[in-house]
């Protein structure tokens, strides 16, 4: 699971592990150290691209370095298993993209050729033509006349069927949510082979049992669904002698050199295993890595590789491929550890019906990490908390990891717009709460959010899990559920009591303002005028909000103001919201405990997607003035290995990419594994 928003207005998104340790021309490198650190590196269309630091390099032994470099190259080395994943178009498109953008010697200072740079490097940015947020279909502001002139005077070969995709309404979601269109027909994503129904799907999967019903397997997570010879459905499963082969043998090479040089023998353990999934694709080896992963809890060096979250997948079955590497944030996680450390407190205390709550919270850890490598899902755009792993029953059983990602959340304070909080604030109340308190309640969000959210709560006995029950909402759900968990308790004194906080009445009302304005208003700014909302996040975010508003109508619990032609929302009773998010959040666990389909359906479809144009506009008026683009994502350090006369490695620098577009070309040209066409 992932966090995708900072609680307050900065902007973070989906994030992936991709790290590139080797030097080629294609890059210009800068050393991390220099003063003052440049985050930004440029802005395009409603993308900033940001920099990242990895502040305690320096103080990893050499053994440590290493260990992280073998990490980020096995995380990079899986970067085009995502390409292919979002859309089977995908590596040709870019292929030809490339090929244009390093080969043409026409004029480059024209509008055409600018809206070219501009297209390509929003298709680098999504790992793909579909927008990494909202998944439409990304539409160039040129010309197909002009993207022809392209690939002639560059000799770039480029199938005119595929060539037309880019202008025509083709494949325009990568991921459909909207049932009437179809969850598969209308989804571009590359997990099924075209023209298979969801009933098909289901039908298929419901035939397959696991040895043992109170441990089921995460079918399809790691394969694609076909038709074969005889036009029956199967599986082709990404291992080392499947799919995606070429790849996941890379991946594999780099695995074992960590195993190599792994910090403790449950370290070892964890990393063997996950090299024997990727060569058979057995789900139970699956299961097993994670609990061995889950038990690996020493050591300063820890990761995220694999085919992890289901969001892209319509019918919630099929994991994205990522990989994070991560270091030990000391100072920081020893004063969030505490959470962790009350994890059943809070079970115990929540507003759940106490047949929904678990008797055991087991095994949750948490973290603030420094973030080394991104990759696939993860990257360029990244989120800034992950709970892991996403099986319902090894949570219950095992535990879960959770990291906040601290070096990132930092990046995007530093490089945060100025303006639009004073700008959708209702008074100077809230913008002084804001100021003082909105760091610390962002960084409290993400921790209850993912270490006491996502461990809350269990499925009564005998009901399926969630993407079996809830399907396509399942997703939401549980975002919208993890952040209920946190908003109940920033709103309680028992965080003051722990240390956390000095002030928790403050910083609630604030996390309660923020949140509110966001789920109500300022998201909207990433929202093209008359569209749905369609990502999970976003629509948990807007449920959450909009089902307490409305249900606080008659105490007027939140208000909408309107002051000079412009919308505000203003709280006046904190503690009967306090109530509401606690009702909420009863009856969200209420449904995935009982896996009740229908009202989970009508509590997104009624409060969760349609937009209010009228005040859409206005959001999207008022927003004009900051250019400050909505989206941000990074550009990942480079690690550069020095090796002496037998090419052992005698030390690992940091330095950084000068370029995204430097970076996106040095990627396509030292790992590009895979054929056009998987």
């Amino acid at each position: 699971m992932k966090l995708q928003k900072i609680t307050g207005f900065l902007v973070a998104l989906v994030f992936s592990v991709v790290c590139n340790a080797q030097k080629t021309e294609s890059v210009i490198t800068k050393k991390s150290e220099r003063a003052p650190f440049e985050s930004v590196v440029e802005q395009f269309a409603d993308i900033k691209v940001l920099r990242y630091q990895i502040p305690v390099w320096e103080n990893l032994t050499l053994k440590e370095q290493k260990l992280v470099y073998y990490l980020t190259q096995a995380g990079t080395s899986g970067r085009d298993i995502m390409w292919d994943q979002n859309y089977r178009h995908n590596l040709k498109i870019r292929a030809a993209l490339e090929h244009i953008y390093t080969g043409f010697k026409g004029d480059i200072t024209t509008e055409d050729w600018k809206n070219f740079e501009i297209y390509l490097k929003r298709v680098w940015f999504s790992n793909g033509i579909h927008h990494h947020y909202s998944n439409d279909k990304i539409k160039p502001d040129f010309l197909p006349a002009y993207f022809e002139e392209l690939l002639k005077a560059t000799n770039t070969n480029l199938s005119p069927t595929i060539a037309a995709i880019l202008f025509n309404d083709l494949d325009n979601k990568k991921v459909n949510l909207d049932e009437s269109k179809g969850l598969l027909k209308g989804s571009a994503i590359n997990f099924y082979e075209k023209g298979i129904t969801s009933k098909e799907v289901d039908e298929f999967y419901a035939k397959k049992k696991s040895p043992d019903a109170a441990k089921p397997y995460s079918f399809g997570l790691n394969s694609k669904l076909v038709h074969n010879k005889k036009g029956q459905l199967e599986e082709k499963v990404w291992k080392k002698k499947g799919m995606y082969g070429a790849a996941i043998t890379k991946i594999i090479y780099w695995l074992e050199k960590a195993i190599g040089v792994a910090e403790n023998q449950k370290q070892a353990d964890a990393l063997r295993l996950l090299v024997s999934y990727y060569k058979t694709g057995s789900l139970k080896t699956w299961d097993d890595y994670n609990i061995a992963w889950l038990a690996a809890t020493e050591g300063n060096i820890d990761y995220i590789n694999g085919f992890i979250e289901v969001y892209n997948d319509p019918l919630g079955y099929r994991g994205s491929y990522e990989g994070i590497v991560q270091i030990k944030d000391f100072e920081m996680s020893k004063k969030m550890e505490v959470v962790s450390q009350n994890a059943q407190w809070f079970e115990d205390h929540s507003p759940l019906l106490p047949q929904h709550k678990k008797k055991n919270v087991v095994g949750v850890s948490y973290k603030t990490i420094v973030v080394a490598c991104e990759a696939g899902d993860a990257s360029p755009s990244t989120p800034i908390g992950v709970n892991l792993p996403n099986a319902d029953w090894i949570r219950a059983t095992h535990g879960s990891k959770s990291v906040s990602l601290g070096n990132i959340i930092d990046s995007y304070s530093k490089a945060s717009g100025k303006g639009r909080l004073e700008e959708f604030v209702n008074d100077e109340e809230e913008i002084l709460l804001a100021k003082k308190y909105s760091e610390i309640g962002d960084k409290l969000h993400t921790s209850l959010h993912e270490v006491v959210g996502h461990a809350s709560g269990q499925i009564n006995a005998g009901v399926g899990t969630p993407k079996e029950t809830l399907k396509s909402y399942a997703s939401t759900l549980e975002e919208g559920r993890a952040d209920l968990v946190a908003l109940y308790y920033l709103y309680d004194p028992k965080i003051q009591e722990l240390g956390l906080v000095d002030d928790w009445k403050k910083v609630g009302m604030e996390s309660y303002d923020s949140y509110i304005r966001n789920g109500l208003m300022t998201q909207l700014i990433r929202l093209d005028l008359g569209a749905d909302i369609e990502e999970a996040h976003m629509r948990n975010r807007q449920w959450v909000s909009a089902w307490v508003f409305e249900k606080g109508a008659k105490d007027n619990i939140i208000e909408k103001v309107t002051r000079d032609g412009k919308t505000y929302f203003n709280i006046t009773n904190y503690e009967k919201l306090h109530d509401l998010f606690g009702q909420l959040l009863r009856e969200v666990q209420r449904i995935k405990s009982e896996g009740d389909y229908n009202a989970g359906k009508n509590l997104v479809e009624n409060y969760g997607v349609k937009v209010n144009q009228k005040l859409h506009a206005e959001v999207l008026e008022r927003n004009k003035k900051f250019p400050s683009a909505p989206y941000s994502g990074f550009v990942n350090p480079v690690l550069v290995p020095k090796l002496d006369a037998k090419r052992n490695i005698i030390s690992i620098e940091v330095t950084q990419p000068d370029s995204f577009a430097g970076q996106m070309l040095e990627y396509s040209k030292n790992y590009n594994f895979l054929p056009s066409e998987n």
